[in-house]
């Protein structure tokens, strides 16, 4: 089979699409010339040219305004944001613009935008370029959270993101860029639009379900398979996107297991786990059997030091000390 990697499948996305549909364009930080800091728009510049694959100054401001008011007159932006921490000077031309306009025109217009937001912690990118702010945008009405975890459902899901009419924050782990995963199909690399809201069972179990996005998914698989050699049988769930969130799957999954275990790289207080609880809690109460286990970084800003960072950010013991409490 061949191995695609996951920065390869978002950027045959990219292409397949401006392929498709001549409104879609690109725009941001070194992503044309250069092609871009991750590697991830190599060869679109080459191929599409200045007027699709924009260069724009250092200011994610600009870059998230020109993004929403393209689309407000019938562009395809998809706008990068190199660092997803610095989307901080973006949330106004966000939240306050993309997000509300078709609730506030009334459903005449929307701003199809797909910001991709690069994030989490990858070794030595210290506090300013390490965060994992999901959460913040999950918070907000109007706009859609995508966290693909792999190439397949990162193609699949791009794509999906660029044909909504309404803003998607497709996030981007700066760790899985360089992962490659067995295709599940020929060399083609063909993959249709995956639905939003469908997640994945990706490692099937009997006693505990462990739902988990991004790169934490592969911390959640590797403590599955260290329990089992306990006879410990861990079903792994991935609801690929966050908003909107597939409900109807984790309940199908906690009706196998009766118990809970969340696990994501953003910090504990205030993550989306917190939101995956709370559904658990109210919606499929009668299926756990024992107290819900959450795993997420410790409460601080993240370290420069290699061996502070992953003292912070959770890992594979982590998840299997929350399995065991979980089953305790």
């Amino acid at each position: 089979m061949t191995r695609y990697g996951y920065a390869t499948a978002i950027r045959e996305a990219l292409r397949e699409e401006m392929e498709l549909d001549p409104e879609v364009f690109l725009l941001g930080e070194d992503i044309g010339k250069t092609n871009g800091s991750f590697g991830v728009t190599q060869g679109l510049y080459a191929q599409f040219g200045p007027e699709r694959v924009w260069d724009t100054p250092i200011s994610e401001a600009a870059i998230a305004g020109a993004a929403v008011g393209a689309a407000l007159v019938g562009g395809r932006p998809v706008a990068e944001i190199m660092f997803g921490d610095f989307a901080t000077l973006a949330m106004d031309q966000i939240v306050n613009q993309g997000a509300k306009i078709r609730y506030m025109t009334g459903g005449a217009m929307s701003a199809p935008v797909v910001v991709r937001m690069v994030t989490g912690a990858k070794g030595a990118t210290a506090a300013q370029h390490s965060q994992s702010l999901e959460s913040w945008f999950v918070h907000a009405p109007g706009v859609k959270v995508y966290a693909p975890s792999n190439a397949r459902d990162a193609k699949g899901l791009m794509k999906t993101a660029i044909r909504d009419p309404d803003p998607v924050m497709f996030f981007e782990h700066k760790g899985l860029y360089e992962t490659k995963v067995a295709a599940e199909f020929a060399d083609s690399f063909d993959v249709e639009p995956i639905p939003a809201g469908v997640g994945r069972v990706l490692r099937e179990g009997t006693d505990v379900t462990i739902v988990s996005y991004l790169k934490t998914v592969y911390f959640a698989l590797e403590a599955a398979e260290q329990l089992a050699a306990e006879g410990i049988s861990c079903e792994v769930f991935d609801p690929r996107t966050l908003v909107p969130f597939d409900r109807e799957g984790m309940g199908r999954s906690l009706a196998r297991t009766g118990r809970l275990v969340i696990a994501h790289e953003a910090p504990l207080r205030g993550g989306f786990g917190a939101e995956i609880a709370a559904i658990a809690a109210q919606d499929f109460f009668g299926s756990l059997v024992a107290p819900i286990q959450r795993v997420g970084a410790k409460n601080t800003p993240i370290p420069y030091a290699p061996e502070l960072e992953n003292d912070v950010v959770p890992g594979t013991a982590d998840i299997v000390a929350a399995v065991r409490a979980a089953l305790a």
